[in-house]
């Protein structure tokens, strides 16, 4: 067999050319920052976000049952002082929100869906926390079915920064741990009870609700057609909750 050999000489020369291929992975472009994360690897997307709002909003936050995944974002204008909290549907995550976020950010308010992993009351509470850390004053939340649900029991709740509005769109009287049934008899601030007309039972567990609510200022709108949760906002609900909020939720807070 013939052996193939190599100078010392050729040795280093080999070594110069492989150290001029470029960085890890052969890219051919200089090497970046020891332990640096690229932004494709670094980005955390939920499947819904682009990169750029990933990198600059998603949010991890700790909770009592485990961490809550959420995505913040603050106003066009900046410095937003009232946060709308967004809970979804079952089966259903942050994601359900993002086509509605422009509509709200543009309003004045900042933003926060997140993905409840628990009840979303115990949810609501541990993002609280979080928006008062980027110097939230106040909150809205708005909740989808049992994201719904756990937004009014959430409201009659203590918590880490005050309650200036809800909104509930095809929420049931009661899911999991959550009772809306009986929290909104201690409901004091302004609600919004929609739903759709041909959506099951919901449109008469809006209606439900909206009789028994304690507050001052409470709304009940229903819709025609049969879309649930969050769709009720692309379906005709939209102009509706931004005028409830205009109203008893000012973004100047």
């Amino acid at each position: 067999m013939k052996r193939v050999t190599m100078s010392a000489a050729g040795l280093a020369a080999a070594g110069l050319l492989l150290a001029g291929c470029g960085g890890p992975g052969g890219s051919g472009g200089p090497a970046g920052p020891a332990g640096a994360p690229s932004a494709s690897a670094s980005a955390v997307t939920y499947g819904c976000l682009t990169k750029e709002q990933g990198a600059r909003g998603a949010v991890s936050i700790p909770s009592d049952v485990s961490s809550v995944d959420a995505y913040y974002r603050d106003s066009d204008a900046g410095g937003a002082r009232v946060a709308i909290v967004l809970s979804h549907q079952n089966g259903g995550s942050l994601c359900d929100w993002v086509p509605y976020l422009d509509g709200f950010t543009a309003a004045g308010y900042a933003v926060l869906p997140f993905t409840a992993n628990g009840d979303v009351a115990t949810g609501i509470e541990s993002v609280a926390g979080y928006l008062k850390s980027k110097g939230i004053a106040r909150l809205v939340l708005i909740g989808a079915s049992k994201g719904g649900t756990g937004s009014l029991v959430a409201a009659a709740l203590p918590s880490p920064l005050p309650v200036a509005a809800v909104v509930s769109l095809s929420g049931p009287e009661s899911f999991g741990a959550d009772n809306a049934a009986t929290a909104v008899k201690r409901l004091k601030v302004p609600v919004l009870f929609a739903a759709e007309e041909h959506d099951s039972t919901f449109p008469a567990d809006a209606r439900s609700l909206h009789a028994a609510a304690a507050s001052a200022d409470k709304q009940l709108r229903i819709y025609p057609g049969g879309n649930h949760g969050a769709q009720v906002l692309g379906d005709g609900a939209l102009p509706d909750v931004q005028s409830f909020l205009a109203t008893y939720a000012p973004p100047a807070g």
